[in-house]
């Protein structure tokens, strides 16, 4: 049964107007709802919902998310340095000890975004 489950992360925004238009320009998410404490985004097959944490301090976030891709990691990891989204400090696109090719990003909530592709 839960091999049928889409996982939908929830993650605290700050700002939502700031999240949707970093989530638009940097990554070419769409909005699919927008309410006045909760923002739904979505990719392809990839959907985000934001709830509003205005007291969140963006230092001690320690919200994170992992999006498998299942190619082409490289032209994502150019596209995205050439676009608004700020690519972690560690983050920087490298193959990891556990068979994948993995890079960061941060949105403007601190969120960590890592991509992996299985080599």
């Amino acid at each position: 049964m839960l091999d049928q489950v889409q996982v939908i992360p929830k993650l605290p925004a700050i700002d939502l107007e700031e999240t949707k238009n970093y989530f638009e320009t940097a990554l070419g998410f769409e909005l699919v709802s927008r309410y006045p404490d909760y923002l739904i985004m979505k990719s392809g097959a990839t959907e985000l919902h934001f709830f509003e944490f205005s007291d969140l301090d963006p230092l001690t976030n320690y919200s994170m998310i992992y999006l498998r891709v299942p190619s082409a990691i490289e032209e994502l990891y150019e596209k995205l340095k050439a676009s608004a989204a700020l690519i972690h400090p560690n983050g920087k696109l490298e193959t990891k000890p556990w068979g994948v090719r993995e890079f960061a990003i941060l949105d403007p909530n601190h969120t960590l975004l890592t991509f992996g592709q299985l080599l």
